[in-house]
């Protein structure tokens, strides 16, 4: 398996880069990987994207140790349900441990368990966000009004997974990525000309095409290329996890 992996400031962010990702293995030949966008309008909204991936890394390497030890092996579904719920109650933990508001812990959020083996994958996603698996693609966009995870958390986990319904079953899977929604962001930034490009061609480039694919810096590549060669840049943040499992 090839993994790629990109996270970029967007040219209209001048602190901190709001997204995050996580790759990590969580099982016998299964990966969990998960990119975050944390809500501009929130407050210190790098944080909780920050704050989710370093819970979603601590909890998938103690379900692999977990079950290593035990010697047993879940489903992708039921792990995928175990890492939410986990993130779930560490965030109302942390949330009355630190006295945070609501509105800093505010972060969109794709999740996906990966059986390499198998070539099958579950994924949630919570928020916006972009899916491609074998050039199909799996858009998720709420009219900038993300129902978050951080809204919820006054509640009880079981109410709230059972009425998510951003979730996809993936199988004989080759080429996988995931994304936030800054793919759909690239802009011009000066007045030079370049040839011209579609949305949809960008993102072909990026998630569908693979050229490069020995090179483990890709997608860095890429987006270079898509600068020099087109003149355009992620206006807001861009995160993505490429899998190509052959």
């Amino acid at each position: 398996m090839k993994k790629y992996e990109l996270t970029k400031i967007g040219e209209f962010h001048t602190n901190h880069n709001e997204d995050y990702l996580i790759s990590n293995e969580i099982g016998f030949n299964k990966i969990m990987i998960a990119v975050m966008d944390g809500c501009s309008m929130g407050i210190d909204s790098h944080f909780a994207s920050t704050l989710i991936g370093k819970i979603l890394k601590k909890v998938s390497t103690e379900i692999h140790y977990k079950e290593f030890a035990e010697k047993t092996e879940n489903s992708i579904e039921q792990i995928l349900k175990e890492v939410t719920r986990s993130l779930f109650h560490k965030l109302k933990e942390l949330k009355n441990e630190l006295s945070l508001e609501r509105d800093e812990l505010l972060s969109t959020m794709i999740l996906g368990i990966v059986d390499r083996e198998e070539k099958v994958a579950e994924i949630i996603t919570i928020g916006d966000g972009l899916i491609i698996c074998d050039g199909v693609i799996t858009e998720y966009e709420q009219d900038n009004k993300p129902d978050y995870l951080g809204y919820h958390l006054s509640g009880k986990f079981e109410d709230w997974y059972e009425k998510q319904n951003q979730r996809l079953r993936l199988s004989k899977i080759e080429d996988l990525s995931i994304s936030t929604d800054g793919i759909f962001t690239f802009k011009k930034f000066d007045a030079e000309e370049y040839d011209q490009v579609t949305e949809s061609e960008i993102i072909d480039y990026l998630l569908i095409d693979r050229q490069e694919k020995e090179s483990k810096n890709m997608l860095l590549k890429k987006i270079i290329r898509i600068e020099k060669k087109w003149g355009l840049k992620p206006s807001d943040d861009l995160t993505i996890i490429r899998l190509m499992i052959e």
